[in-house]
């Protein structure tokens, strides 16, 4: 009974694809229905490195757009990881299909798998400077070039706002575009099985540039591995080349003036602290100001930043 049941199923299926090519719209209907749907628990898992490259490329292409492409694997049917990401060489008013260099695309992931990194595309991503996170109408023609090209149609489009991101806050969404073959047949595009898809409340701008009814949001989620954690925790670190940076002699003047005048200030405290005696009691001088360890530590300043700087202009000139 289960061979018969196994002929009768592949042949029903046989049956239906031979409909289907036809234009049969009972069998494109039944063919939808069979075609795995993405459910609105999925979720988009976006790494630090990812993310940081993200904003670091939108930034710098303020005021136009600039697009790339994302790097990483679908995990399962409600998990898909961003890992890396890598630029594109374009930029202007509209991200197109044929703004992706396709020569450009293969010879980068010729280049990223000599280094280890061979995770398959996963979707792109586009910047909009200041103007909110959503797809226009040539964004969703490019979204759904990048949903054919990826299996079971399921390509994700990021798009970031680098001027209204500031720290601590990235304004950052995640789109896919909606089958409209599937709207006109009353197929929803996802399955509702949980309520993540719907936390996030969407901006009044974007439901009125489409969302709902050409595309749809994806929820995002950003993961730290131990290395990653690492790597942020030294982005604002200083390194031991920071302070051999070479400052202006405008700037050096300046600084330099006050510390001499603060010193010669703190002297003419110190010099009456010893003339009344108050440096030998301790008692008198609790809760004053300590003279002579703010002399001290005046001069350590001056001496180490003329210091620094003398052996800056040594090294620029020996080296440049």
């Amino acid at each position: 009974s289960y061979s018969f049941c196994t002929l009768l199923t592949q042949g029903r299926g046989v049956q239906t694809n031979k409909m289907m090519r036809m234009g049969d719209p009972n069998a494109m209907m039944a063919g939808a229905m069979e075609a795995p749907a993405v459910d609105t628990a999925e979720t988009v898992h976006i790494s630090a490195l990812a993310l940081l490259k993200m904003l670091k490329h939108a930034r710098a292409g303020v005021p136009m757009e600039v697009m790339g492409l994302m790097q990483g694997e679908f995990i399962d049917d409600y998990t898909v990881r961003v890992i890396d990401v890598y630029s594109m060489p374009q930029s202007g008013n509209s991200v197109s299909v044929e703004s992706v260099d396709p020569v450009f695309q293969q010879k980068m992931l010729e280049m990223l798998g000599q280094v280890g990194r061979t995770e398959n595309c996963v979707g792109w991503y586009h910047s909009h400077p200041g103007f909110g996170c959503w797809l226009s109408s040539v964004d969703v023609t490019t979204a759904q070039s990048f949903e054919n090209s990826t299996p079971q149609g399921r390509g994700v489009s990021i798009v970031v706002d680098p001027i209204q991101s500031v720290r601590g806050k990235v304004v950052l969404s995640a789109f896919r575009t909606i089958n409209m073959q599937q709207t006109m047949m009353g197929i929803e595009p996802r399955q509702t099985t949980s309520n993540i898809g719907w936390l996030e409340k969407p901006s009044t701008q974007t439901i009125m540039r489409g969302l709902n009814r050409s595309y749809y949001q994806l929820p995002c989620a950003y993961k730290k591995n131990e290395a990653e954690i690492r790597m942020l925790l030294k982005v604002y670190d200083k390194g031991w080349e920071s302070g051999l940076t070479m400052k202006k002699p405008n700037t050096i003047l300046k600084e330099n003036l006050a510390s001499v005048s603060t010193l010669k200030r703190l002297c003419k405290e110190y010099e009456k602290m010893i003339t009344t005696g108050l440096d030998a009691d301790e008692v008198a001088n609790v809760g004053k100001l300590n003279a002579k360890h703010h002399v001290e530590n005046e001069i350590e300043t001056l001496m180490g930043r003329n210091v620094d700087q003398v052996l800056s202009t040594m090294i620029g000139a020996v080296i440049f």
